[in-house]
């Protein structure tokens, strides 16, 4: 299968923004937000991306900066008998990341977004973390994206 310039751009930005959700959870959670900003350059400086894919991860940063505590909220209502604060940084960010896209980002179809979410957590985090990235994602789909089915 072929992939369009710009699908490679935002699988390319999604692993980017997964970086950058990563580092700055990890890091200083709850830091300054010119703190923040700092650790975010840092990341672009080091992973010397194109335009297109630095703009796309800082779009999706910057969202699930903004939207975190509503996109927690949906990620723990999804998930049940977990708590986000406990599960693994990755699976968090991927997570976090895959929620604003499903209810932020119309022009993108959910079944890419569930996708894309589910091959970064195969690819960074643990053996399960794909089923799992899969089922939380799916269920948020069903309950709050009416509009997309």
């Amino acid at each position: 299968m072929d992939v369009t310039p710009s699908e490679d751009v935002r699988t390319q930005a999604r692993e980017l923004a997964l970086k950058l959700l990563y580092a700055l959870d990890v890091s200083r959670p709850g830091a300054a937000p010119e703190s923040a900003e700092a650790e975010v350059r840092k990341v672009l400086e080091v992973e010397h991306q194109s335009a297109a894919v630095s703009d796309f991860a800082k779009l999706l940063t910057d969202g699930v900066r903004e939207q975190q505590a509503a996109l927690d909220k949906a990620i723990q209502d999804a998930a049940v008998n977990w708590q986000v604060s406990r599960m693994p940084y990755v699976d968090r960010a991927i997570l976090r990341m895959g929620v604003f896209e499903l209810l932020h980002m119309f022009d993108v179809p959910p079944k890419v977004t569930i996708n894309e979410a589910v091959d970064l957590a195969k690819k960074y985090s643990t053996e399960k973390s794909g089923a799992f990235v899969n089922g939380v994602l799916d269920k948020v789909f069903q309950t709050l994206c009416p509009q997309k089915v």
